[in-house]
């Protein structure tokens, strides 16, 4: 396998460990649902969406695009388009910054996750 095979091949392991691991965010009082899209032109995004028993959304997510030869990566946790967690944006133009980042933007969520909802199921009561 060529070089740009193996970054692509590590990218798709690095936003499929993203999508898998914001997939596994449960909470025993909320529902969810994981969600992952690829966008145009060359873009990713995976995360899971909780819907609180007042009906609001609460989502958390990480995005890649690949554009102009730099990787853009998001993170963030939000309520009804109220940032939560606003992970700053960054470009990287090497794919192993990005995959790290990606990385560390999907670990920053899950272990924020517990915590925003509780945070908002006591704001209910």
């Amino acid at each position: 396998m060529d070089s740009e095979s193996l970054a692509a091949a590590g990218l798709l392991a690095a936003m499929s460990r993203a999508a898998a691991s914001l997939a596994e965010l449960r909470h025993p009082f909320v529902r969810s649902e994981p969600f992952s899209y690829f966008f145009p032109p060359a873009g990713a995004r995976a995360g899971t969406v909780f819907t609180l028993p007042d009906g609001r959304e609460v989502s958390f997510a990480v995005s890649i695009v690949a554009s102009g030869g730099a990787f853009q990566v998001d993170g963030a946790a939000s309520a009804e388009g109220e940032a939560l967690l606003d992970l700053p944006s960054r470009t990287t133009s090497g794919i192993r910054d990005g995959i790290a980042l990606l990385d560390d933007y999907a670990a920053e969520l899950v272990s924020s996750a517990a915590r925003l909802i509780d945070q908002l199921l006591e704001e209910l009561v």
